[in-house]
């Protein structure tokens, strides 16, 4: 393998883009959290609500802020390492990528202040808005930023100049592109489980030490509601958005289920060896005949296979294979853990009562992170060798530079990120550690004492009583 300067370019956007989705995924679902949980203090006057909102609002603001140093260096990078891929297709989708920067992170930084800051200094419905906008903020960031993605993996609505520059033709076509409701839909629900599995988890920790804290509780059964909920819906959806890629991305389809021959009744690879060169799986588990049901809805449907495509128009099929079983086998572990929550809730004895699920929630707290990330490798491997889905192939999007120039770069990216990223995730887990704690009543002035009979601006307090003596 030759590290050239498109291998090293590709290795340095998957490394940062790798630990910046950790924060958004987060960040998104947190946001939401933390609106819900003061919506529901200012409702119930109930001052659990309260200590968790204030509580999580730190892990939030942290997260936050590692969010957006991170998402500056994925900017960065389209100029400096993919000047091709920015001068050709910035005209369709630099306007994508401006409106989220218009319409979301200046919505978010309106009123981050207020939300982080004006606790004490607004009216409480102000700095609920405050929130619920901050919160919208964040979805709306995620809708621009599906939105150009989706176009990526699926552009309509655009031609091409004699210059070989693309100019979107239909902007609804670009924005609203026939993958992007369900991909859409498909990170929102992530996010929300990223957060509950992450809420669900810290609040497992704190009861297995403390039983009685009631706070921790409340937020566990708070998240056991959420991915007992969503985790099903998250199937759901992501099967809706496998036969939308069936239909625009079917290469892609054949390299996630490892799929090599054009046939009907294909079987369902559980798992497999699949080898990019000799064009075949060395060894599989698999359910004959459920593949086409499972992809396409009816098993006589016929589901072309890798073969079937040129060479180099394939991706890497183990890379893909293997990351989507992750996602969907993470997502399975969800749903239980979900249903065996919801249960033990439903028969009575609520689940801090239960060690094993208190374990197990704790073990399951990081899962959504890892799902998000092979997730994004489904998608963005998957769509292999090119950046715009027929029309740019990666190796043309590259810019015109050495890799020494990339080399150093990546090698700069990874020391920063390992100190400052590590610093703050640490960080982060001590505050999670030690857990919310109440806050203690705010001080209030005593009223003031009636003066007494004669007491004059500017004299002692106890002037009367010395001229009684006199």
């Amino acid at each position: 393998m030759e590290f050239d300067a498109l291998l090293l370019s590709r290795l340095q956007f998957a490394f940062t883009i790798a630990f910046h989705i950790i924060f958004p995924s987060f960040t998104i679902g947190l946001a939401s959290y933390l609106a819900v949980l003061e919506g529901l203090w200012l409702t119930t006057k109930n001052e659990v609500f309260k200590t968790l909102y204030l509580f999580w609002i730190k892990i939030f603001a942290l997260s936050f802020g590692m969010g957006v140093v991170s998402g500056v260096v994925m900017s960065y990078q389209l100029g400096t390492n993919w000047s091709v891929f920015s001068a050709v297709a910035s005209p369709v989708i630099g306007p994508l990528l401006a409106f989220e920067v218009l319409t979301a992170f200046f919505l978010e930084a309106s009123f981050l202040g207020v939300m982080l800051f004006g606790w004490k200094k607004v009216g409480p419905g102000l700095h609920f808005a405050a929130t619920s906008l901050v919160a919208f903020g964040t979805i709306v960031s995620a809708f621009w930023i599906i939105s150009a993605n989706s176009w990526m993996q699926y552009p309509q609505g655009f031609e091409r100049l004699a210059d070989g520059t693309l100019r979107a033709t239909d902007y609804w076509q670009v924005v609203f592109t026939d993958t992007f409701p369900e991909r859409l839909a498909h990170m929102l629900l992530a996010a929300f489980l990223t957060t509950a599995l992450v809420v669900g988890g810290a609040s497992a920790w704190r009861l297995l030490k403390n039983r009685e804290d009631k706070e921790s509780c409340i937020a566990l059964k708070m998240a056991i509601g959420m991915f007992a909920i969503v985790a099903p819906l998250q199937l759901l959806v992501g099967d809706l958005s496998g036969k939308e890629v069936l239909e625009v991305q079917p290469a892609k389809l054949a390299a996630i289920e490892a799929f090599w021959e054009t046939r009907t009744e294909q079987p369902f690879h559980i798992a497999a060896w699949p080898d990019r060169a000799a064009e075949k799986n060395h060894w599989e588990i698999s359910i004959p005949k459920i593949g086409s049901w499972i992809t396409a809805g009816r098993s006589d449907a016929e589901i072309r296979g890798l073969k079937s495509f040129a060479p180099e128009d394939r991706p890497p099929v183990a890379i893909v294979f293997w990351s989507f079983r992750v996602m969907v086998g993470l997502g399975v572990a969800m749903i239980l853990l979900g249903l065996w929550g919801a249960w033990l809730i439903w028969r009575g004895g609520g689940p801090e009562k239960h060690p094993l699920f208190l374990k197990a929630a704790v073990a399951m707290s990081p899962t959504g992170f890892v799902a998000v990330i092979a997730g994004w490798i489904v998608a963005e491997v998957g769509r292999q060798p090119w950046v715009v889905t027929g029309v740019l192939r990666t190796r043309d999007a590259v810019s015109p530079v050495g890799a020494g120039e990339v080399s150093a770069s990546l090698l700069a990216f990874m020391v920063v990120y390992a100190i400052v990223f590590t610093v703050g995730a640490l960080y982060i887990l001590r505050l999670i550690a030690e857990g919310p704690k109440p806050a203690p009543a705010e001080d209030t002035e005593p009223p003031l004492k009636p003066r007494p009979p004669g007491y004059a601006l500017g004299a002692a307090p106890d002037a009367p009583d010395r001229e009684a003596r006199q």
